[in-house]
């Protein structure tokens, strides 16, 4: 069986034979329906970005173990990446208080492992597709210390925030020395006609877990009026997962 990241690389070099891109389109959509079924009923998620490189007792781990927690007892379920890091991290707090935690793992070259902290893994070998789940069943979005993939995934969630792809979700930075400097690149979108200010008016950076719960509450709890989940049937095999 080929390797996923050499699929992928051969995905993404360019054209194909039209079966192997066809082959492609199909493992894409069964990723994809494994996903929404998985996912259908766990929801309102908050999701919850940050680095897989920080470890138990580092800052920000301990930050993002609270988050999960008081999240959790916001009543949402705590989505993440799955893996390791803040990711573990948030998922571990959201498990401590007896809530919902759930993760969206990828396929690595080097294998990242499932964190033994989430009630619900889906494990995915396309990026987009993650991306897609990661989105679609959240209602906001809080974005830790993290490397290139965090700021990819900050910045696609305000993306489809700006064209209107989803609702204005709130989106809580969380460290305002580390996010410091990209705000400063963002004053200057906006001073340069790049971005509008009224882009960046659902999004808020703290250090405070406390005022980050609040946020999410007024702007996605009440505004939303997140108190309504999807019930199986039974019929289609389906099932609220544990």
């Amino acid at each position: 069986m080929t390797p996923p990241s050499s699929r992928d690389r051969a995905f993404l070099g360019g054209p194909r034979l039209r079966r192997r891109e066809l082959r492609t389109v199909f493992r894409v959509a069964r990723e994809m329906v494994r996903g929404f079924r998985r996912l259908h009923f766990v929801g309102p998620c908050v999701t919850v970005f940050g680095s897989a490189r920080v470890v138990p007792g580092d800052s920000e781990y301990e930050l993002a173990r609270r988050v999960g927690a008081e999240m959790s007892r916001l009543g949402f379920t705590v989505m993440t990446g799955g893996g390791p890091g803040v990711m573990e991290a948030a998922n571990r707090g959201a498990h401590e208080v007896g809530g919902r935690s759930v993760g969206c793992n990828i396929v690595l070259p080097h294998e990242q492992a499932a964190n033994p902290y989430v009630d619900v893994s889906v494990e995915f070998s396309y990026f987009f597709v993650r991306k897609v789940m990661l989105v679609k069943y959240s209602y906001a979005f809080v974005v830790m210390p993290g490397g290139f993939g965090t700021v990819d995934e900050l910045f696609e969630a305000l993306t489809l925030i700006q064209t209107g792809k989803i609702s204005d979700f709130p989106v809580v930075l969380m460290g305002t020395d580390f996010w410091s400097p990209l705000l400063g690149q963002l004053d200057r979108m906006v001073d340069d006609g790049m971005v509008d200010r009224l882009d960046l008016a659902l999004m808020i950076v703290t250090d405070d877990v406390e005022e980050a719960v609040r946020h999410v509450e007024r702007c996605a709890v009440n505004r939303y009026r997140l108190h309504h989940r999807w019930r199986p049937v039974r019929a289609l095999g389906e099932a609220v997962p544990r």
